[in-house]
């Protein structure tokens, strides 16, 4: 043995458990304070899937060296308990970002255009008079010259 215990790498390991959702947290605490901000509870609610998928990773990792004793087991029973919360978070935390006017990343139109048509034109768009210069000579105005 080269005289560093296996429980030491462990409690290492863990501390980026402990890390990351320490800075989620700190993440909501400003969410909450900043109650007109869509970017912090937008940023919240992408931290808490980045973490739902870390803690799967952690708790698959670490679970056998983890649950050794009492004090293991009610560890690992805590986390599994904190994942199983975390998608009624994200479905409260999204209800709070859309309230807040805020709109996911991904849109329908992610593999190719919409067939929604807005209020505004295009600039390719039919609508447009052919030459806009037009109808400023017949109203006899002088039109701008192109250099």
């Amino acid at each position: 043995r080269s005289g560093v215990s296996s429980c030491s790498f462990i409690v290492c390991d863990l501390s980026s458990y402990a890390w990351g959702n320490f800075t989620i947290l700190a993440l909501g605490v400003w969410a909450v304070a900043q109650r007109d901000s869509v970017d912090a509870i937008g940023m919240f609610l992408g931290g808490l899937v980045a973490t739902i998928f870390l803690d799967i990773i952690y708790i698959s990792i670490f679970y056998s060296s983890v649950a050794v004793g009492d004090t293991g087991r009610f560890s690992a029973g805590m986390a599994i308990f904190s994942l199983l919360l975390k998608p009624f978070s994200c479905c409260l935390v999204y209800h709070m970002h859309r309230e807040r006017g805020g709109e996911l990343p991904l849109r329908s139109d992610f593999f190719g255009p919409s067939q929604e048509h807005s209020a505004y034109q295009t600039i390719d768009s039919s609508d447009s008079p052919a030459d806009p210069l037009a109808s400023l000579e017949n109203k006899g105005q002088a039109a701008p010259r192109g250099y």
